[in-house]
């Protein structure tokens, strides 16, 4: 059975089964029937004899039978006997000639060759001394004749019957893994057309095939992701680190080229280091953001006093206590990553400083507004244009890098809108020309966070 599909498999099975089962339904009805033949025989052998003992007296040892004695009824033949075993009155059955000695009150099996029968009998006393035997006799069920013919008739119907039930478990089989079908032929044509976005898409249910087809959905959405995260690494880094490694490439055949005085090759090595380092912290921001893209980052969610935070935060980084006010309530307490909520709020305030007005202030208020808890940066820099308000969450993205006092990578916003999500909030803004700019990380409050991510 190993060429076998599952359906075959479980068709065969299930045939077998049905065989087995039919075979021991088959012992069973005959089991049955015989004992309750035998229970019916025994049972009108001692009605006929217990109603016949009635009829019976010895009037001076004279035999006196009644009117409603009968010497056969219901297919029971009654003898009346002597004390000393002599028939008085009745007849043996045709086919009995075996001499059966008498057994008060018992019934047997009685007779020999095929002509079997019961046989009940009952001693009627008279007096001290003296009595009858009435003896009652039954034909004995034809137990074997009868098995012959169910066996028989069965046999002749077992074909028809595991005909039936080979179909039958074939139908159900093919129902229950129609399931199965529609997964083998997404999977099959994700194969073949690489195609991500197919999905099973079968109606939500308890069941296994419905549970199997969700987990694969799962999966091809998380594969989906990945596969789109690894193409846009692939691409962001293709892209953005071709200028860097052009600069390296020139400096280095400048330096073969020429002969260069120490303090040219100073410089040259310096700038090489420079887009170096460039191109590392490129790499490591594009390689987190892929994790995150994925949900690969081990990401460790604990409770932390926004204010508290936030103070700790400023005083490591050592920003100008003259140029950036931290306002916040009191007792705000978030689920979070503090790797991850620092960076993000290192990427807000290090752009508010890099695109300020010079000596320009930045604003970090936290506060809750109905269900949510809002943590603002705002500056009073340069704005950003209405057109390009939108653009600015994009990789790579930026408005206008000259403004700043040096140019970034333009990853910065783009990651400030993952660990936002991640966190299970979102990012707003609003920006006027030559006003400045604020945006607002939203947060859901603390026991609508997921505890483990």
């Amino acid at each position: 059975m190993k060429n076998f599909t599952v359906k075959m498999k479980i068709t065969v099975w299930l045939t077998l089964l049905m065989a087995m089962l039919a075979a021991l339904l088959l012992s069973f009805t005959i089991s049955t029937n015989n004992a309750a033949a035998s229970k019916t025989a025994m049972s009108q052998l001692s009605t006929s004899v217990q109603n016949n003992i009635k009829q019976v007296a010895l009037v001076q040892n004279r035999l006196d039978l009644g009117e409603e004695f009968h010497f056969y009824q219901n297919g029971v033949s009654t003898l009346v006997y002597s004390k000393s075993e002599a028939l008085l009155a009745g007849q043996l059955p045709v086919s009995f000639s075996a001499e059966e000695p008498f057994q008060n009150g018992q019934i047997r099996m009685v007779g020999d060759g095929e002509d079997q029968y019961l046989a009940l009998d009952i001693w009627i006393s008279s007096g001290w001394e003296n009595g009858i035997w009435l003896r009652g006799f039954i034909e004995a069920p034809k137990n074997r004749q009868t098995a012959l013919g169910l066996l028989n008739v069965s046999l002749a119907a077992l074909p028809v019957f595991l005909a039936l039930a080979a179909l039958g478990s074939y139908w159900i089989s093919k129902r229950a893994f129609r399931p199965l079908d529609s997964i083998m032929a997404a999977a099959e044509a994700v194969n073949e057309a690489r195609d991500l976005s197919r999905r099973i898409a079968l109606p939500p249910g308890k069941d296994e095939f419905s549970r199997l087809a969700c987990a694969f959905d799962q999966l091809f959405e998380r594969l989906e992701r990945s596969f789109e995260a690894e193409k846009q690494f692939t691409a962001d880094a293709s892209h953005e680190l071709r200028t860097p490694v052009s600069i390296i490439k020139g400096a280095c055949e400048y330096a073969k080229k020429y002969d260069e005085t120490a303090e040219d090759r100073q410089e040259t090595i310096d700038m090489i280091y420079r887009q170096a380092v460039k191109m590392s912290g490129m790499i490591s921001q594009l390689l987190r953001m892929m994790r995150l893209d994925q949900g690969t980052e081990c990401i460790r969610m604990e409770p932390l006093d926004l204010e508290k935070f936030l103070r700790g935060l400023f005083d490591e980084l050592a920003y100008d206590g003259d140029r950036l006010t931290l306002k916040s309530e009191e007792n705000i307490t978030v689920l979070a990553s503090p790797d991850l909520l620092s960076r993000l709020i290192q990427n807000l305030v290090e752009n508010a400083f890099k695109y300020g007005k010079p000596g320009g202030h930045v604003w970090v208020s936290v506060y809750r507004d109905t269900d949510e808890i809002l943590l603002e940066v705002r500056d009073n820099g340069i704005g950003i244009a209405p057109d390009q308000q939108n653009k600015v969450w994009q990789r790579f993205y930026q408005a206008d890098p000259a403004r700043g006092s040096e140019s970034g990578s333009g990853l910065g916003l783009s990651m400030v809108k993952q660990i936002a999500r991640v966190h299970g909030g979102y990012m707003t803004m609003s920006s006027v020309l030559d006003a400045g700019s604020s945006f607002i990380l939203h947060l859901p409050v603390t026991e609508s966070i997921p505890a483990d991510i």
